[in-house]
């Protein structure tokens, strides 16, 4: 009976661990492949998992974990990643990015949990493909799906370190959204998920980053548009409660690496001090909220850094990046 549960498990493993990677739209040192998961309430669901190719021999890995609005572009990242001795992925979760599908609505979800199917497929690739110690890193929304996550496998968690990049802890909005309205409509979310609410319509942030305004960076808008875009209140909801699991406290073991930004910075049009600062988030409530994350939690504020701190101006992200691999040095990864 033992050897007909292993073959099973082992056929339905197959199209998943030897899936063919194709090349990506990142270049010719990126790869991707697009996974099939288990249809949901939208239908076929997909996620896809990227690998830069160059230099990444080592048993240790990297797994990156976009935002919201969001997908994996940022190669500068794999390249440092890949220079320290790290073998480096990322994945765009299911319906986002590379992995939105024409019957979704992009970045949808009632759950944040729906997402750690994707994590757990990835990093059982990563594995498979000769890993042995790997490091979780999430940005913004993918730093709260990771600390939930790390939370949820407890004792099973086979990611070795987290690093969060401003994760996305608690809505930057007035006293009354937080108080009243973002919890009347998490209520309300169960009779009418579907409802949607207008995002934001600044453009400051993406002017920011994009190289076609005020950034250094070259992506595709049609995958991370330069303002946040409609919402439903389903994911209004997921969001809400996960944040809620944070500001009651977790209890993830291994060790964590929260950074942001030293301030914030508020309004609809864009000046220079968009690059300087946190346009997203509150800084505060990124760090004041990492310490409910366990008792091994280290928080580094970076002065002069943007929401997405790697995306920050080149001094900025530098010590960013030296932050970051002193701090894997000690934990001797």
């Amino acid at each position: 009976m033992k050897k007909v549960l292993l073959i099973i498990l082992c056929l339905c493993s197959f199209p998943i661990l030897h899936a063919q990677y194709v090349p990506d739209e990142l270049g010719k040192q990126f790869v991707k492949r697009t996974i099939v998961m288990p249809s949901d309430y939208e239908g076929k669901v997909v996620c896809t998992l990227i690998k830069y190719t160059g230099l990444n021999l080592s048993d240790k890995a990297v797994l990156y974990i976009h935002g919201y609005n969001d997908y994996f572009f940022q190669t500068e990242m794999a390249d440092r990643f890949a220079k320290a001795g790290y073998r480096f992925y990322a994945v765009d979760l299911r319906k986002c990015g590379r992995s939105i599908l024409p019957n979704q609505f992009a970045t949808n979800a009632k759950d944040m949990s729906e997402y750690f199917a994707d994590i757990d497929t990835a990093r059982a690739i990563i594995e498979h493909e000769g890993a042995s110690k790997m490091i979780l890193i999430g940005h913004s929304m993918g730093g709260l799906i990771t600390s939930l996550y790390a939370d949820a496998k407890g004792n099973n968690l086979k990611f070795d370190a987290m690093i969060l990049n401003a994760p996305f802890f608690d809505f930057n909005e007035n006293a009354w959204n937080e108080k009243v309205a973002i919890p009347t409509v998490s209520f309300l979310s169960r009779f009418l998920p579907d409802m949607t609410v207008t995002g934001s319509t600044s453009t400051a942030y993406g002017e920011s980053l994009h190289r076609k305004y005020h950034g250094e960076w070259n992506y595709d808008l049609s995958k991370k548009a330069l303002s946040s875009g409609a919402k439903h209140w389903c994911w209004i909801a997921a969001i809400h409660r996960g944040q809620e699991k944070v500001r009651s406290g977790l209890n993830i073991d291994c060790p964590i690496l929260s950074l942001s930004s030293a301030k914030s910075v508020h309004g609809a049009n864009w000046n220079t001090e968009f690059q300087h600062a946190d346009a997203v988030l509150d800084v505060k409530d990124i760090q004041q909220l990492s310490n409910n994350l366990g008792q091994k939690t280290t928080i580094a504020i970076i002065p002069g850094a943007m929401h997405d701190v790697i995306l920050s101006p080149k001094n900025v992200r530098d010590a960013a990046y030296r932050k970051m691999f002193r701090w894997l040095s000690n934990q001797g990864l």
